[in-house]
């Protein structure tokens, strides 16, 4: 593995699921970040904790490949990353009830309504995300669109297994550099945290 890369999971095979044990040298509590895109929050993130592990999934490799270079930089030894698909990674390929905490931070709201069927929140998405946190862990949703927040909180509304609580400051002071941008145009960042029960 070359060296700016040294922090992206190298797939031997994408139909074997993954063990954490083999890609965090510590045995600690472990957050997921989907969508890391620049990694302006998990870089920040796991610098303030190095006695968390986090796992950032990244479909875009351009973007992977410079979280890794930054956080190799950095020095964390706590964080890995995986260039693949989020729906197949939640599948098929992450340990179940393995994380503490899930983060989705501005997914693509597919704003046409033709398209909103390719949101990753919606009904489908529960037992998915519920599979994988562990008992007590708590999924963290941002968003910019009003219209997919409203989506995001319907499709939990509904649920026995999950409960919503109110995202804590430390979390929501940390912005993405997408969302810097965004808030420098005017425009306001929609929060919403959901812990699973038992």
């Amino acid at each position: 593995m070359s060296e700016p890369d040294a922090l992206l999971h190298d797939f031997q095979s994408i139909t074997e699921p993954l063990r954490l044990e083999e890609l965090f040298t510590q045995p600690q509590p472990t957050e997921l970040e989907i969508g890391c895109g620049d990694g302006g929050f998990l870089l920040e993130y796991a610098q303030h904790h190095p006695e968390r592990n986090f796992l950032g999934v990244e479909r875009l490799l351009g973007r992977v490949r410079k979280l890794s270079k930054r956080g190799q930089h950095a020095g964390l030894n706590n964080l890995r990353l995986l260039r693949i698909e989020a729906r197949y990674v939640l599948d098929y390929l992450l340990p179940e009830r393995a994380f503490s905490a899930v983060h989705i931070y501005f997914p693509d709201p597919w704003p046409k309504d033709k398209h909103a069927r390719h949101r990753l929140i919606q009904p489908d998405f529960l037992p998915r995300i519920r599979r994988i946190l562990a008992p007590g862990g708590v999924l963290y949703l941002r968003t910019d669109d009003p219209p997919y927040f409203e989506q995001m909180q319907e499709t939990f509304r509904g649920s026995e297994e999950f409960v919503e609580e109110s995202t804590p400051a430390v979390l929501s002071e940390i912005t993405t550099e997408f969302e810097r941008q965004w808030l420098a145009e005017g425009k306001r960042t929609h929060y919403a945290a959901y812990c699973l029960n038992g």
